[in-house]
């Protein structure tokens, strides 16, 4: 299934840059048309005005009566000139006549406008560059100048564009294909990571349903098929239906808690809090608690006040479900701090405790739901592996952190990090 979707997602991702590239491609080809022939028009113009010029002269000159006998007659041809990129040259006068020419023989009359113009020519085979020009002397059209350069030059560098392109296109083509499929790998990674949470939050819960679903089945019908002479044993069996069925109703809280309680808490639900007197009730209030009268539990708070915003009950919880499991895993006579203390913008608070500590290993995953670092007592304690990762996504909601620092044997300390409001 990710397997097809990253390969949908590279495809896409290549159509659509692929798609992308071509019109770049196509555009910058067309760019270079343009500057190509804009370079050959300046060159072919350049070449025009100086021929242009020297006819200008040669008017100036018959009119003045000097040199008549070497001005030619009309429509005679006359020998090339020195460059010899022109293909031809035509001199047509103000009535648009042809005076005089060379190279290949044209019409008597001009018929074609001022400007530049691209034509192919059957004598020559090959592309030609023509622009016909208006003379003017002191103001007055005296006649046309109609020069044409061949485009070899021009297609020659065109076509070594294509071939770059030709090449290049295709290979981005491929690199785009390879980042796609990079970058759809990289874009399945989070859903991958869901989906496989999802699948073992699935068999967890599932998992952990079972167990007490038929300790009910169990009892329910030994329940039922005893003998009414045993009352007390009835009653025990029934008992032990109550307790199970409300450990399953703990379980079904816990897991539409985290469902529900995702992202940011609304900013309607959140009031100033006062760390000191929170912990101080919740100290007392825990201390009373069958699972933390074998220890030592004590606050250990600053003498000024820190305030915090954050919904109450919500962050009390999270500060129960560590104390929880902080007294869970100290072994009697053990001792449990909490404490307040401030850093930069941050208020902090600690769970401390010296129990049996968490290994190295397990500190990665301690956070995530059923995650349990010994199975088998966590079972005893009744636990199910839900208290971290329920105050986690609290901390979480409040735009705060949580973390865990431990030494196996010597105990551990969890740290909830929350904004201060001053």
């Amino acid at each position: 299934m990710f397997g097809r979707s990253r390969r949908n997602l590279a495809c896409w991702f290549t159509l659509t840059m692929g798609s992308i590239l071509i019109m770049f491609a196509a555009v910058v080809y067309y760019l270079k048309v343009i500057d190509e022939l804009e370079s050959l028009d300046r060159l072919l113009y350049k070449k025009t005005r100086v021929m242009a010029a020297n006819v200008e002269s040669t008017l100036h000159n018959r009119q003045q009566h000097i040199d008549l006998e070497n001005v030619p007659l009309l429509g005679s041809r006359v020998p090339p000139p020195l460059d010899s990129e022109l293909v031809y040259a035509r001199w047509y006068n103000a009535q648009k006549q042809l005076v005089q020419f060379f190279g290949d023989t044209p019409s008597e009359l001009l018929k074609v406008k001022a400007g530049f113009k691209t034509l192919n020519s059957e004598n020559h085979q090959a592309w030609l560059r023509q622009v016909t020009l208006p003379v003017y002397q002191n103001g007055l059209l005296i006649g046309y100048l109609q020069v044409a350069i061949p485009l070899t030059t021009t297609e020659n560098n065109l076509a070594d564009f294509r071939l770059v392109l030709a090449i290049s296109v295709p290979t981005t083509l491929g690199l785009i294909t390879l980042a796609g499929w990079w970058l759809g790998g990289l874009a399945m990674q989070p859903i991958r990571y869901s989906y496989e949470q999802l699948q073992r939050f699935t068999a967890d819960a599932s998992h952990e349903l079972r167990s007490p679903l038929a300790a009910v089945i169990s009892n329910a019908q030994f329940g039922s098929i005893s003998s009414c002479s045993n009352p007390e044993q009835q009653r025990q069996r029934f008992q032990k239906v109550v307790d199970i069925a409300k450990s399953m109703s703990l379980l079904v809280d816990n897991l539409l808690f985290l469902a529900r309680h995702e992202g940011r808490l609304p900013a309607k639900l959140l009031q100033e809090v006062n760390l000191n007197n929170l912990l101080l009730k919740l100290v007392d209030d825990y201390a009373k608690q069958p699972v933390a009268q074998h220890l030592s539990l004590n606050c250990e708070l600053p003498t000024n006040s820190v305030n915090v915003i954050a919904e109450k009950d919500l962050l009390s919880q999270a500060i129960i479900n560590l104390l929880s499991n902080a007294c869970k895993y100290t072994p009697a006579g053990g001792k449990v701090q909490l404490k307040i203390f401030t850093q930069p913008h941050q208020a902090i608070i600690q769970v401390v405790d010296n129990g049996i500590g968490i290994p190295e290993p397990d500190l990665h995953h301690i956070f995530e739901r059923f995650y349990r670092v010994d199975k088998k007592r966590s079972r005893k304690t009744g636990g199910f592996g839900l208290g971290l990762a329920i105050a986690q996504q609290i901390v979480q909601a409040h735009g705060g952190v949580i973390r865990a620092f431990s030494v196996v044997g010597q105990g551990s300390t969890f740290e909830i990090i929350l904004p201060l409001n001053k």
